[in-house]
């Protein structure tokens, strides 16, 4: 309950009116339907000619106390439908009775439908509004996090168990607000048609409910499990379609099955378990709410029988019934908001390992913001160890002055990206600190900092899209002269123009119609379109054929021309001209120097270059 009240409380708040509304709208049916049904006394009384007694008018201002209050109500209503009687006769004060009766039900029903009215724009603005927040949480996240987290399983939060949501604790809105209103309304009403009779109610009535509720007492925690096997499967299907042409290649169609079959028979099994205990909820609970019922009409039956000077007559009685059917109802689906809810919660809990994620990559009260780059980047006694405590980097010691560019080569696992990540703060330095003309980036603003920066990685990152919009991707207010011009500077105009629609024409998902040096000299025009100054290149080259690498190769020279660059190479031939080569070892600069200082040392370097040369 108190994780409810925590949702209502983040969730609900922008909808109050709504709950407002809802409220209002169900007080209003519950009280029509009580005094609707209230018609059914006189009828039956006129029916079958039961009532001999004769009524006098009251004045309210007589009662003294609530039970008074009701007592004088009622000699009052009877007192009317008496003198209708006399007026008309009994056939006509039945058919007014009768007519009475629609008016308040069709208002009760109007009323009904107005409290779910207004509840149906609140469930699905909490359903948008969740959405959303996962995804602005999504976007802001350091990049460690998504290092520990599957795709598939936060794709899966996104969609599935905020479906769940949607479907269990959203939709149960209705019956939470509307089930304890009648429930209240009903009850007072029972009290005051006879309270003995309601003691009774009262006392075998949570006996009751307790079996009724302790049906869904295990679902959260059955929930999770569900949802667990939800994402695993979700994460192999994700993995299977990232990774088809390895399966394929290497003949894994089978085993990849067996593993998903595997997957999906544990989900079958865990899912049957819930929705077996929810498919018990109704039987049990309509089972339970007419053995209440014939206990009640054997109790009350015997007090109208066996004594003189019962508490209640037989149309009373059959009044009290329908109240206490209509009263089972509520209960009924308040319990089915009981089996609903803990489902909701479970994805809840899930989807808040994303929304409560600590994200320690963030602004500092007071940012500086920087516009250029006027003397340096200096690392300085940089160490990076990763969650696991594994060291990357240690005691990096850096300068790289405007305008010039700093080349870092060495093994795979050495530490290259990892230390150009920590210059956009994708990550924190762990010991040291990074400067910017003085300004350690931890006090730069996270929007100014990556403004200057422009990325050009080794997988071209394109989205399905088109050209123009993959080119002006993050750059506001570019004109398609500009565009046109960063496209000609990228060797990218002529291959765009040939395509059907040209700018305009879609390049499919992440670029999937295109070659892979056509995908790479988009992403260069996008980094000349945007004119940072500090270039980020990650072995922009290195998946490239030779024609295509000698294309890219000059669109990112042009590219590098005048502007402070950072480039990770796998083919030492594209650094050659390099102002210094860096050489990592094992998150250590070993080496540094012009490519000619390198090969005469004859150390790492020069190793890496004789490989390549054979």
């Amino acid at each position: 309950m108190k994780e409810l009240f925590a949702f209502l409380k983040r969730f609900i708040r922008p909808y109050r009116r709504n709950l407002i509304g809802s409220v209002t709208y169900n007080l209003l049916s519950a009280v029509l339907n009580v005094f609707s049904f209230a018609l059914l006394i006189p009828i039956l009384r006129i029916l079958f000619k039961i009532s001999t007694e004769t009524y006098e008018y009251v004045p309210f201002a007589q009662a003294q106390g609530m039970e008074d209050f009701f007592h004088v109500l009622k000699n009052n209503f009877f007192y009317k439908i008496t003198d209708f009687i006399n007026l008309y006769g009994e056939a006509k004060t039945l058919l007014i009775l009768g007519l009475v009766l629609i008016v308040m039900t069709f208002f009760k029903t109007a009323c009904y439908f107005g409290s779910s009215a207004v509840m149906v724009p609140m469930r699905n603005g909490v359903v948008r509004d969740i959405r959303i927040q996962i995804y602005d949480k999504v976007l802001s996240l350091p990049m460690g996090f998504f290092s520990k987290e599957r795709k598939g399983d936060i794709i899966t939060r996104m969609s599935g168990d905020v479906s769940e949501i949607e479907n269990s604790i959203t939709q149960s809105l209705d019956m939470l607000i509307k089930n304890p209103i009648l429930i209240l309304v009903y009850l007072g009403t029972l009290v005051a048609i006879s309270w003995q009779l309601t003691i009774f109610t009262l006392v075998i009535g949570p006996v009751i409910i307790w079996v009724m509720g302790s049906i869904g007492r295990k679902l959260k925690a059955n929930s999770l499990v569900v949802q667990s096997y939800w994402s695993e499967t979700m994460s192999e299907l994700e993995e299977t379609l990232g990774g088809l042409r390895v399966i394929k290649a290497f003949l894994a169609e089978d085993k990849m099955s067996k593993r998903f079959a595997s997957s999906s028979e544990s989900l079958r099994k865990a899912a049957n378990r819930v929705n077996m205990r929810q498919a018990l909820a109704h039987p049990v609970s309509e089972f339970m709410g007419t053995a209440l019922i014939v206990v009640v009409l054997w109790y009350g039956g015997t007090l109208i029988l066996n004594s003189a000077h019962s508490p209640i007559d037989g149309p009373t009685f059959i009044y009290y019934l329908t109240i206490l059917y209509s009263v089972i109802n509520p209960i009924k689906d308040f319990s089915k908001a009981g089996y609903a809810i803990p489902k909701g919660l479970a994805s809840l809990e899930r989807v808040d390992k994303i929304l409560l994620a600590e994200n320690n990559i963030k602004d500092p009260e007071n940012p500086v913001e920087i516009s250029a780059l006027t003397k340096e980047i200096k690392y300085e006694g940089v160490s990076f160890s990763y969650e696991d405590d594994r060291e990357v980097l240690h005691d990096i010691n850096l300068t790289i002055p405007r305008g010039k560019t700093i080349a870092l080569v060495g093994q795979s696992g050495s530490g290259k990206s990892t230390l150009v990540d920590l210059l956009p703060r994708f990550y924190d330095v762990k010991e040291g600190s990074i400067t910017i003309d003085g300004q350690d980036i931890r006090n730069i603003s996270l929007k100014s900092l990556r403004g200057l920066m422009g990325n050009v990685n080794q997988e071209a990152i394109l989205f399905n899209d088109t050209f123009y919009n993959n080119i002006t991707f993050g750059v506001k207010d570019a004109t398609r002269e500009q565009v046109i011009a960063a496209a000609k500077i990228a060797n990218a105009h002529d291959f765009i123009m040939e395509t059907e629609n040209g700018y305009d024409t879609n390049i499919g998902d992440r670029g999937c119609l295109l070659s892979g040096g056509q995908r790479q000299r988009i992403s260069i025009a996008r980094a000349i379109l945007k004119n940072p100054p500090i270039l980020i290149l990650d072995e922009a080259t290195s998946a490239l054929d030779t024609e295509s690498e000698r294309l890219v190769q000059e669109a990112l020279e042009r590219l590098m021309k005048d502007r402070t660059t950072v480039a990770i190479a796998h083919r030492l031939s594209t650094i050659k001209n390099a102002d210094e080569i860096c050489v990592l070892h094992e998150g250590k600069i070993v080496e540094r120097g012009t490519h000619e200082e390198l090969i005469a040392l004859n150390g790492y370097y020069k190793r890496l270059n004789d490989m390549q040369q054979l």
